[in-house]
């Protein structure tokens, strides 16, 4: 059963060490994903699932582990114990990161989950992490979309902001209308929206039954990056 979720974007500089000089311009995400975590591990659960976007859709045993030096910084994570030999994508190294900020020292595993999932597919994925446990609690990492402005990643599209308002009413009511479960797929490819899969796997595993706090919203760089507790 799921018993409390975190949701954080999962930009590589948020780690620090990546972000170098312009480290305090995200001191306020990384507070609220702070936040979130901690609701998290305050609920006990027996495994944490994180779930980020991919090319790919795979899961990750304990003891996978991700690396920053694809940007220039020597760090590296491990979700959770174990010394599993699968290398962490970019979306879930950010999030095995911020688990071990949060200091969280229990089981974890992974999941990555494509753009081309189909919505019922995620809500199906999300249930079986529901039931994976007598305890679960996920870190769901992704952003709105990348299209916020003219110097967005992926230029300006005048529907992202619409988009992104949807997304923001989900998280913040536990998605209790649906917004996030019925999300399109295809105008969320087009954004260039990454979190469109993981907040409809995090619909599935809820299923209505948690409540929530929108604890960040913003665009920075373009991007809409979002920070929930559901608990």
């Amino acid at each position: 059963m799921l018993v409390a979720a975190a949701v954080c974007p999962c930009p590589p500089l948020l780690v620090p060490e990546v972000a170098s000089g312009a480290a305090p311009e995200l001191d306020g995400l990384r507070s609220a994903c702070d936040t979130a975590l901690g609701a998290v591990l305050a609920a006990e659960p027996e495994v944490v699932w994180v779930v980020g976007p991919d090319a790919e859709h795979s899961s990750f045993d304990e003891g996978s582990t991700g690396s920053f030096q694809p940007y220039g910084v020597d760090v590296s994570v491990t979700l959770g114990d174990g010394a599993a030999p699968e290398a962490l994508p970019a979306s879930l190294t950010v999030g095995a990161w911020l688990l071990q900020r949060a200091g969280w020292h229990g089981r974890a595993r992974g999941l990555a989950v494509p753009d081309y999932l189909e919505p019922a597919l995620c809500a199906a994925n999300g249930e079986r992490l529901a039931q994976s446990a007598d305890r679960v609690g996920l870190l769901v990492v992704g952003e709105g979309s990348a299209r916020r402005s003219l110097k967005a990643p992926g230029y300006l599209d005048e529907r992202a902001e619409g988009f992104d308002a949807v997304v923001s009413r989900g998280l913040a009511t536990a998605d209790a209308q649906g917004e996030l479960s019925t999300l399109d797929d295809e105008l969320a490819y087009e954004l260039m929206a990454s979190g469109r899969a993981p907040w409809q796997v995090l619909a599935g595993a809820a299923a209505g039954s948690l409540d929530a706090e929108l604890l960040y919203e913003d665009a920075p760089y373009g991007v809409g990056y979002f920070v929930a507790a559901w608990t």
